[in-house]
């Protein structure tokens, strides 16, 4: 058989093959389905059928519209996505790309993730699909934002709480946040907005994205502090380490000085959110629910740290704000160590960077307790009684300004 015959034989194939389609049921198509994805494995177009035949396109279009007109209810929905997805992954996908947006395929994909009877797994493939398609480039990244389908995606991880659909809304998210100069600004906004969610895993992952993102932008919006220092009470430490390394990434953005008074500020809870008593961190959970509140305290102290050791200009700014007496406030705190370790290990660096502070610091908790503090801060929680606790709680080292000159390391 010559090629030419061989290429009507397909052709007359492929055409009793959508003729079937069109007349058949919806068991029919599931069946029809089905056998495509059989003979395409892997999410591969290898269908030599379709291929020579060129006919491909209009099997597409009849899928799209079988979808979008029957998604709501069920029935063959993950057939349908699976199907598609072969189409949109082909080698020469641009051409399916634009065949499935201009039947409004991109509509329907975000449509199914808000639609209450899908299942999981089909949330999961209309993600992965949406995830192609805004992976092919940035005109395709532009349909997605124009059709609403930040919020869409926002609102979708918002509500879900298992991690396969979360992983699968986060990698299309992130993938919206690069290369998308236009709608750069919109994704930035919307990973803020999803930094007051409660799976500590979403928390994680936002804080990640939130450093990648921010890092590629010019300017910081000030929502993204208070959101961020309420992540510094978090029970989990991973969720904890991103925080504070989105506060670092923070340094150089307008709003350091911000940043810089909210965790001064967090070194001294107010008592409406917690009650000094002599009794383990267990009970002090069941009791008063403070220990969120001494996690975010020793975090605070620990980023006051970094912040101050990487800039001599920071840990000025954090002295006009008062954190001397702050951070031996901090060291009081009997209830948390943690607490007690970072915050002298800051105050540390201010004594040796700063030779005046020293004297004030000494003359206001007395030269015993200030002796121990000099000679180990790390272990000085260990050796310290309820007296010289109460001192530090009440203690009324004021420093505000530091000389230019006065610095010991140069």
């Amino acid at each position: 058989m010559s090629t030419t015959e061989e290429e009507e034989a397909n052709i007359g194939k492929v055409l009793t093959f959508l003729r079937e389609w069109d007349r058949g049921d919806s068991r029919v198509r599931g069946r029809m389905l089905t056998a495509f994805l059989s003979r395409n494995p892997g999410r591969r177009l290898c269908d030599v059928e379709l291929q020579l035949a060129q006919v491909s396109s209009l099997f597409l279009a009849r899928i799209t519209t079988w979808t979008r007109l029957t998604y709501m209810f069920g029935t063959f929905l993950g057939l349908q996505l699976k199907a598609i997805g072969i189409f949109l992954s082909a080698s020469n996908h641009d051409q399916y790309l634009m065949e499935f947006l201009e039947d409004g395929g991109v509509l329907t994909l975000l449509d199914i993730l808000s639609h209450s009877q899908s299942k999981a797994e089909e949330k999961v493939e209309a993600l992965r699909l949406l995830l192609t398609i805004s992976d092919a480039g940035r005109k395709y990244k532009e349909v997605i934002c124009e059709s609403h389908g930040v919020k869409a995606i926002a609102e979708f991880l918002a509500q879900s709480n298992t991690d396969e659909p979360l992983e699968a809304a986060w990698a299309l998210l992130e993938s919206l946040s690069r290369g998308n100069p236009r709608y750069q600004n919109q994704v930035y906004k919307a990973m803020i907005a999803l930094m007051t969610c409660s799976s500590p895993k979403a928390q994680q992952r936002v804080l990640h994205s939130l450093h990648t993102v921010q890092s590629k932008m010019k300017t910081a919006h000030h929502s993204i502090v208070e959101p961020l220092l309420g992540l510094l009470s978090s029970l989990h430490l991973e969720v904890q380490d991103e925080a504070i390394n989105l506060i670092l990434g923070l340094r150089c953005y307008e709003v350091r000085p911000l940043l810089l008074d909210g965790l001064v500020a967090l070194l001294w809870p107010t008592k409406e959110n917690v009650q000094h008593q002599n009794m383990q961190e267990s009970e002090i959970i069941q009791m008063t629910g403070s220990l969120p509140v001494f996690v975010q305290q020793a975090a605070a102290a620990k980023s006051i740290r970094l912040l101050a050791e990487d800039s001599q200009e920071v840990s000025r700014e954090l002295l006009s704000l008062g954190v001397i007496q702050r951070l031996l406030y901090a060291m009081g705190n009997r209830e948390h160590t943690d607490a007690q370790i970072q915050a002298s290990l800051a105050l540390k660096h201010f004594v040796r960077s700063f030779p005046h502070i020293e004297e004030h610091v000494q003359r206001g908790i007395g030269s015993t307790l200030f002796a121990a503090f000099m000679n180990q801060a790390d272990t000085l929680y260990m050796h310290m009684d309820e007296t010289q606790a109460e001192i530090l709680l009440t203690n009324k080292v004021t420093i505000t300004e530091v000389w230019y000159g006065d610095n010991s390391e140069g």
